[in-house]
């Protein structure tokens, strides 16, 4: 069929890939970071076309024939109804948003009267919970907004030469708090509960529709949100699990069906391709062991996994509770970390090093947990993020997950994603690609452990940690 590209358009940079559209070999790619200066909460979006300008130099997308857009989440892009920025965007977990996230939860009720209503509890990060800090702090702002955009919804707008037709898809939209991925519809009513009044809100069209074509004849897809071109790049299926190793950690599945989770502990967010991505999130991930590596003076977390395989499974005895900051899974937003099991042969570092990995693992696998307990297919597990690239974390994942761990190979997933997505709607409109049924790309290049003989072993790791989080948080934790 010939070439597309893949755009996305992250918070620091830029990235463009260009694939074969049958195969998704990448042919070339392009980067640039975005120009940005001052307040990392505040952009101009401008920045974002500046980069994406600069990525897309030296003839990189000649021959293309549609591009694909992913891009940040939550980021909010406030218009005045001539199309016109209002302010810089709203970017990034913003925590100047955490009261208003309260006051939101209280003013319909409770976290479980948002679940209910759109699959997820307003956080700080969220885009509802961003209009009800517009509102709030800048009410002339908030009261001149007339249309609503997130990032990529803003970007594909802005290649198709701002039309009047504002889109976007159902993964970005599952996001922003006003969308719910069970019923498929806005709730206008919580933007005028956040913002004060009522917006226009972009059209969702379909995974494989197009979002128009640009003067030049250049098809525009539909677009999404990075977690959701990522997943598709990777090319997840039902079964298929991600853990994303950051300095938070969060646990996604495909799923084909939105879970409704009265706790709030599940975000139901929809996909790229028409199914579901339930995610659970913790809040200490690697920030664990970049902790742990700082107490005991280690210089990065490469030195910190090397100690840690001096000692053995269990650490001996020793169990951290990694909720340094607090935790979401389980929901104990003002407690702090836990060291149990000290005896005068665990008090060793390399047994603090281990437990450290055992511990932010066991609170990941904590997380799958809530996800298992809802009928979800845990075929194998795909870890990201450059941590999953440690040999203690490799070592200790699959017997604590008990499943398959694969550990792709680093690569622009959410470009090749958007890159996908392009070629799936180019497809669609030449005739030649089912709209149900995405092109079938070459999956990911990666590494492939099993729990083997190990599982026992990993599950009597996780029934130490678990007796240590209820005898220090009795109950808090209900999968």
């Amino acid at each position: 069929m010939g070439i597309v590209a893949g755009l996305d358009s992250s918070p620091e940079f830029t990235r463009i890939v260009v694939c074969d559209t049958d195969t998704g070999a990448v042919l070339r790619q392009g980067y640039a970071p975005h120009p940005v200066e001052g307040r990392a909460s505040d952009i101009d979006p401008q920045a974002w076309l500046l980069s994406l300008g600069e990525a897309a130099g030296g003839g990189l997308l000649e021959g293309v024939q549609a591009i694909g857009v992913s891009a940040q989440q939550n980021a909010v892009v406030p218009l005045d109804a001539q199309g016109n920025t209002v302010r810089p965007a709203l970017v990034g977990g913003d925590k100047r948003a955490q009261v208003a996230a309260a006051d939101l939860v209280d003013a319909l009720g409770g976290r479980e009267a948002w679940a209910q209503a759109v699959g997820c509890v307003p956080q700080a990060a969220q885009p509802v919970t961003k209009l009800r800090w517009l509102a709030k702090n800048e009410p002339e702002n908030a009261q001149r907004t007339a249309v609503l955009l997130q990032a990529h919804d803003w970007l594909v707008w802005q290649l198709l030469g701002r039309p009047l037709r504002r889109t976007t898809d159902r993964g970005g939209a599952s996001g922003t708090g006003y969308w719910s991925a069970a019923t498929g519809a806005y709730r206008p009513d919580l933007v005028e509960l956040a913002l004060g009044h009522q917006a226009v809100l972009p059209e969702v069209i379909g995974p494989s529709e197009a979002a128009g074509t640009t003067p030049e004849g250049l098809l525009i897809s539909a677009g999404t949100g990075e977690t959701m071109a990522a997943a598709f790049g990777l090319g997840l299926g039902l079964g298929d699990v991600v853990v994303s190793l950051g300095a938070s950690g969060s646990v996604m599945a495909v799923h084909p069906e939105a879970l409704a989770d009265h706790s709030g502990m599940i975000t139901s967010l929809a996909d790229a391709t028409g199914m579901y991505l339930p995610v659970v999130t913790t809040l200490n991930a690697v920030r664990a062991l970049r902790g742990t590596a700082e107490l005991l003076g280690l210089p990065d977390l490469e030195s910190l996994s090397d100690l840690a395989m001096k000692s053995t499974p269990g650490a001996h005895g020793l169990v951290l509770l990694p909720y340094l900051e607090g935790e979401r899974t389980p929901n104990l937003p003002h407690t702090a970390g836990t060291l149990a099991g000290l005896r005068r042969e665990s008090m060793k570092p390399e047994h603090l090093a281990r437990a450290a990995f055992e511990g932010m693992l066991c609170g990941l696998a904590d997380a799958l947990d809530v996800l298992r307990g809802r009928g979800v297919e845990v075929r194998r597990i795909f870890l990201l993020g450059a941590a999953a690239e440690l040999p203690a974390v490799q070592a200790s994942a699959p017997s604590l997950f008990g499943a398959q761990v694969v550990v792709p190979q680093p690569a622009d997933y959410a470009a090749i994603g958007a890159a996908r997505q392009a070629a799936w709607a180019l497809g669609v409109s030449q005739g030649g690609l089912d709209p149900r049924t995405p092109p079938a790309w070459q999956g990911a290049a990666a590494q492939v452990l099993e729990p083997g003989e190990e599982l026992a072993v990993g599950q009597a790791v996780r029934q130490q940690f678990t007796a240590v989080r209820e005898q220090t948080h009795p109950g808090a934790f209900r999968p």
